[in-house]
């Protein structure tokens, strides 16, 4: 069997800086400590993921500046493989902070640079050119210069090639992505509720109504991300709730691009797409384990999924 082809799409990538501090405070200098660099953005964090389980996704991601260089760097020391287009502008840091003091976390997130029309072209040819794809998938937000009718390229691309394209963004990026050929996508709650018009969903009966209205003008597949409760998964004919483990939380960065991998890597492998969601909840849940943008174990992720074996809910 060979092995599935897995592209990841990132348009606005980052460096994540984590820190740690005794206590926020205003107006005071904090002295920041625990500095920990990793590199960011959705797509990267799916193919970092995918690498822990065993598998090999390449990263596409625009990139320019010292910053772009020092992201590259990181990927090649995480062994994961990458195809970078030169873009104008810097690649941009974010910053997440821990309060010591009362476990917070904040989370400053920079708008990154402008991506123009040539580079945007440039993304969707280095798609294009890949000699064979099964799985495409984009993740994070748009970069801003960006328009969302970039997801109309990226499915018909998709489509020729017959792979299938995964999403895992927000606002008219995702709304475009669901009604233009998404094979499935994962959305928070939130997101749910703005697609359907609603300022919010609150119980579980919404949240299936609005998902099943998603799945009949859209993608087939729908997984709404309930955080640490876990996920609800629907298709044209089946759904269910799946519980997650209870875990001490250290970082919440990159559980749901966690998660998003451990269903991709679950389908490409042949798994029923309830039983990926599992994986995916397992794997997004032993992120939250470590710190910063660490990610998790694959151990961890399998222990968890044990552990959940009797957590699939049909609703």
């Amino acid at each position: 069997m060979p092995v599935p082809a897995i592209l990841t799409i990132t348009f606005n990538p980052c460096l994540d800086v984590n820190v740690t501090v005794a206590a926020m405070r205003p107006e005071i200098k904090m002295r920041c400590e625990n500095t920990l660099v990793q590199p960011g953005g959705g797509g990267i964090n799916v193919a970092r993921a995918v690498r822990r389980l065993g598998g090999q996704a390449v990263a596409l991601f625009p990139c320019g500046g010292a910053n772009g260089l020092r992201l590259k760097k990181l990927l090649v020391g995480e062994n994961v493989a990458y195809i970078a287009v030169d873009s104008d502008g810097d690649t941009r840091e974010n910053l997440i902070v821990k309060d010591s003091a009362t476990g917070l976390q904040y989370r400053l997130n920079m708008p990154g640079p402008i991506l123009d029309g040539k580079t945007c072209r440039a993304l969707l040819q280095a798609v294009e050119s890949q000699p064979r794809l099964d799985f495409l998938v984009v993740s994070g937000s748009l970069a801003p210069g960006m328009k969302a009718d970039i997801f109309d390229d990226l499915a018909a691309i998709a489509i020729r090639k017959k792979a299938r394209l995964v999403v895992d963004t927000s606002g008219e990026g995702l709304r475009r992505a669901l009604f233009c050929g998404a094979y499935f996508a994962k959305l928070s709650v939130h997101e749910l509720a703005s697609l359907v018009g609603k300022k919010e969903l609150g119980s579980m009966d919404e949240i299936r109504c609005a998902a099943g209205r998603i799945v009949e003008r859209g993608a087939p597949m729908v997984v709404i991300s309930l955080g640490a409760a876990g996920a609800f998964w629907m298709t044209g004919e089946h759904h269910g709730l799946i519980s997650a483990p209870s875990v001490k939380t250290l970082s919440t960065v990159g559980a749901g691009d966690s998660m998003v991998a451990g269903m991709v890597w679950s389908l490409a492998i042949g798994r029923q797409f309830s039983e990926a969601v599992r994986y995916g909840v397992a794997c997004g849940t032993a992120a939250t384990m470590h710190p910063g943008t660490s990610l998790f174990k694959k151990d961890e992720a399998d222990a968890l999924l044990e552990e959940m074996k009797d957590k699939v809910q049909s609703l």
